[in-house]
């Protein structure tokens, strides 16, 4: 039965609800997007988006944190709900919305079975190497500090969609997938499992965003906590939201802010454009070391997919990993392979598809219940 179900998915962000249905082939049968949701009261939207749509039969929700419990999707029960509250410091932004919309849901669908899908659990079986902060081992089991890593519903989907576009099997192959948004990670991926990636404990490490800073000195930070007048407050704060593209160009942080500002000679805004791309092309380097070699370079997100110029700038320099890219074919902003016919490495552009990695996660629970669960 699992095979055959309709999913609906919902997709909470920090001020947004992503409704969707999809079938089993992946076909979005509807889509909404709720841009002021409130929370598991404001059930109208919900209400009336279901009262547009028949068959559901089962639910799944992305959720961004799993905690150290969760390391795959799970049929969500009181007992799990109740968890990934009690998790919220480990997501504040994120992980109090997605148990909203969890039993938001159980108000209007509490007989449609759930499944949690997390970000992290594609990073969850990271080599120790990988994972493993260099910290007194007492910490590191006593707080539960590791890397985690996110995007992982979006890096997953991206892979394998990059395989099919390229024509071999996914476990075949040595990848590179960037997830560019508002918030942006890498994944080194080899036989089809992640190795490496560059978000942390938090979505604050790793490359430059929007408005986070990615990786940063830690002995930096302490000398501002000690001798810049600045609390922890106030640096939590610029850290998550005063910072990266947006700190440096002093435009919102929207790569298309940025860029105009550059166009019009703005050199702040060209540094944080430089800043950005460097910091692209030093962490897509280590990842595909993590890989062990580079087979294909995958972009994805609102910037993968529609900033041609980060793709070209960012090939440009790794070219000694075999990436080049046809400026023609590189305008594409659907799913399409851009590399030149020629480069040992190719480049593809994959259009973000969490919703879909969402559902299969949920069949492939619902799939693995006994029989008599059904």
């Amino acid at each position: 039965m699992a095979a055959t179900m309709r999913v609906l998915v919902l997709n909470t962000g920090s001020s947004s609800l992503k409704l969707s249905v999809l079938d089993p082939d992946g076909t979005r049968v509807a889509t909404r997007t709720v841009e002021r949701w409130e929370g598991e009261d404001h059930l109208a939207p919900l209400e009336e988006f279901l009262g547009s749509v028949d068959g559901i039969d089962a639910v799944g929700h992305r959720v961004v944190h799993g905690g150290p419990r969760y390391s795959s999707a799970v049929l969500i029960d009181e007992e799990v709900t109740d968890y990934l509250d009690s998790i919220h410091d480990l997501a504040p932004v994120h992980n109090p919305r997605a148990v909203a919309g969890i039993r938001a849901v159980a108000n209007l669908l509490g007989h449609l079975p759930s499944v949690a899908a997390f970000d992290t659990s594609f990073h969850a079986g990271l080599p120790a190497a990988a994972r493993t902060y260099a910290l007194p081992r007492e910490w590191n089991a006593r707080f539960g500090l590791r890397r985690y890593g996110f995007h992982g519903l979006s890096h997953a989907y991206a892979v394998r969609r990059a395989a099919e576009l390229v024509g071999r099997p996914a476990p075949d192959l040595r990848m590179v997938s960037c997830h560019l948004g508002a918030g942006a990670s890498l994944a080194a991926v080899r036989g089809g499992r992640s190795v490496d990636t560059t978000m942390g404990f938090t979505p604050l490490e790793g490359i430059v965003m929007q408005t986070r800073t990615g990786s940063v000195d830690p002995g930096a930070l302490l000398w501002l906590l000690s001798h810049g007048d600045v609390d922890s407050e106030s640096l939590s704060d610029v850290l998550e939201h005063r910072s990266g593209l947006k700190g440096l160009s002093g435009t919102s942080g929207d790569l298309r802010d940025v860029l105009a500002a550059r166009a019009a000679g703005e050199r702040d805004a060209a540094l944080a454009y430089d800043v950005f791309v460097q910091s692209l092309v030093r962490g897509i380097g280590a990842m595909a070391a993590g890989a062990g070699g580079l087979d294909v370079l995958v972009f994805t997100g609102g910037i993968g997919e529609h900033a041609p110029v980060v793709r070209a700038d960012v090939a440009t320099r790794l070219g000694f990993l075999g990436v080049a890219i046809d400026d023609q074919r590189n305008q594409a902003t659907t799913d399409a392979d851009v590399s030149t016919a020629a480069a040992p490495a190719r480049t593809v552009v994959v259009t973000a598809a969490e919703d879909v990695e969402v559902a299969r996660e949920t069949r492939a629970v619902l799939r693995r219940r006994p029989a008599t669960a059904e």
